[in-house]
């Protein structure tokens, strides 16, 4: 079975709207299942429940058929995420593009390679989608080569 996974914020914004929208499309279209994921920070954690994170997106988006909901609680985001992502074995990630940034800065720190979208790829082994604000998509397709892959946007400004 296919599995889509979508990382959030809580309560969701507008942009996190967008990538959940985009998520279920995802889903529908590949006849998969989806989880929907929240990392709770220790350091302020705010104590958000899977009931929390369901009733909040469904507020958003409406009630979502085949839909799991995560939180996970960790220091780093980031991290916590690709932990997950790993953890499910994702084949599709529909993550905002902010986040995308922060993966892009993370990694940077941890490799002197700054082929970023090779490294998601290969770790991932899954497609990856990057969402904008306004909806607009990159696609991160997982095997392609390098020099057919659309890179990840940097961090954009605001929700």
């Amino acid at each position: 079975m296919t599995l889509v996974v979508v990382p959030v914020r809580f309560p969701p914004s507008s942009h996190s709207e967008a990538t959940l929208r985009e998520a279920v499309r995802v889903a529908e279209e590949r006849d998969a299942d989806l989880t929907v994921f929240h990392v709770d920070l220790y350091q302020n954690s705010g104590g958000v429940s899977r009931s929390d994170l369901k009733r909040a997106v469904e507020q958003r988006i409406g009630r979502l058929d085949r839909a799991r909901y995560v939180v996970r609680r960790g220091f780093l985001v980031e991290e916590t995420i690709l932990e997950e992502i790993v953890a499910e074995g994702a084949d599709v990630v529909v993550i905002g593009s902010k986040q995308a940034g922060r993966w892009r800065r993370m990694v940077q720190k941890l490799l002197s390679d700054p082929d970023i979208d090779a490294y998601l790829r290969d770790e991932l082994d899954c497609t990856v989608i990057t969402v904008e604000a306004d909806g607009e998509t990159t696609t991160n397709e997982a095997g392609e080569d390098a020099g057919d892959t659309a890179p990840l946007p940097e961090d954009s400004a605001g929700d």
